[in-house]
């Protein structure tokens, strides 16, 4: 069965049973209070939790870490289920490329991400060190594709096992049938499929991946393309991402996100030579945007690069909400409520798309509050 959370003390019950903030439960601290929040710490008690709410009708959310969604102030009727389930199981595969063997390490959706990192670097595996430093829970992280640092979970994922909403079967879906893309997959924008576990595929190797996103290269001190220790990437992408306010320390106010909040643009060619012709009336014909390959006749640029030249500086805040004062892409709660961070985030996409004719997206999940 799954743990039913005990009222919070002090906090008034918007309608029968318990009421709990669940502004104590994500990264931003922004949340209403929820009717009632359970919390399944196995696999069997997650299933349970969600099959009990979908025969009653009532509404209901199923919560990692909270480290990628805005959540309305209002209270939110039905459940909230928290994935809290634990557990790894490794396989030996020797059907890597070129026939290199390959640990196949099955994770619970509910293991905290970057201890499923530091345990495969610790354990001589490699193939997830990039991805150091991210918050959340494993379950999340192939629903958006999770990335950062020229590495993404579709480098390393085979198969995730998910309970189908709609029939109660649990199936696995191979990688071939998540439709990965940058950030996105196809699991995203829905809700009848919860993820149980994730299976990824990692190299038995004290190196890491082939660096290549240029701020990583020049940190670790090596040369686009080459391998260095898994333990010296993972270290050089913490303190990249501390810099930039990116690692949960709570006593840290600009760690009071949800992340990046956008994503970064991409366009067709056209598109973008709109953009860059845009680019250099506003800002000068010697000016370049930053442009990166995404597949055929696609190119991408940074949200951040545009957020930063449309004129919005490190701490610009609004209300109750501010831009964090150390990565433009990061907006934060400064003591405001989900208005406060919807407002911000509307201001800084209009003046983008006004300055530049891009529309911003936005990256979390947007729960009761609206974009």
């Amino acid at each position: 069965m799954p743990d039913v959370v005990p009222p919070v003390p002090g906090l008034p019950a918007a309608r029968p049973g318990p009421a709990i903030p669940l502004a104590t439960l994500t990264t931003l601290g922004i949340g209403g209070p929820a009717e009632r929040v359970l919390v399944a710490r196995d696999e069997a008690s997650l299933i349970e939790a969600i099959a009990d709410a979908d025969r009653a009708g009532r509404p209901l959310l199923v919560l990692g870490g909270g480290s990628n969604v805005v959540v309305s102030d209002d209270p939110l009727p039905g459940d909230v289920v928290l994935v809290r389930t634990r557990g790894t199981h490794d396989a030996e595969d020797a059907g890597g490329p070129g026939g290199a063997p390959r640990v196949l390490r099955t994770v619970a959706a509910g293991e905290p991400w970057d201890a499923v990192v530091a345990a495969a670097v610790a354990d001589g595996l490699a193939g997830l060190e990039c991805l150091s430093g991210i918050p959340g829970a494993t379950g999340a992280t192939p629903i958006q594709n999770v990335g950062a640092y020229g590495q993404e979970v579709a480098d390393t994922i085979v198969a995730v096992r998910v309970l189908d909403r709609r029939t109660g079967e649990v199936a696995t879906l191979p990688a071939e049938a998540l439709g990965f893309a940058y950030r996105d997959s196809v699991l995203k924008g829905r809700d009848d499929r919860v993820v149980l576990d994730v299976t990824f595929a990692l190299e038995r190797s004290g190196l890491g991946a082939p660096v290549r996103y240029g701020e990583l290269v020049r940190s670790v001190g090596a040369a686009a393309g080459e391998r260095v220790p898994a333990a010296q990437l993972r270290d050089a992408v913490l303190a990249l991402r501390r810099g930039k306010g990116m690692v949960l320390d709570p006593s840290d106010p600009d760690t009071r996100s949800a992340g990046s909040f956008f994503t970064n643009p991409i366009l067709d060619d056209d598109a973008f030579a709109a953009f860059r012709a845009r680019v250099a009336d506003r800002l000068g014909p010697d000016v370049q945007p930053p442009e990166y390959e995404a597949g055929p006749g696609r190119r991408k640029t940074s949200a951040a690069w545009l957020i930063d030249r449309a004129g919005f500086e490190k701490g610009h805040a609004r209300d109750g909400a501010a831009i964090s004062s150390k990565h433009t892409l990061a907006l934060t709660s400064r003591g405001g409520d989900a208005a406060d961070l919807v407002a911000l985030a509307r201001e800084v996409a209009g003046g983008v798309e006004r300055a530049f004719g891009i529309a911003l997206h936005p990256e979390p999940v947007f729960v009761g509050a609206r974009w």
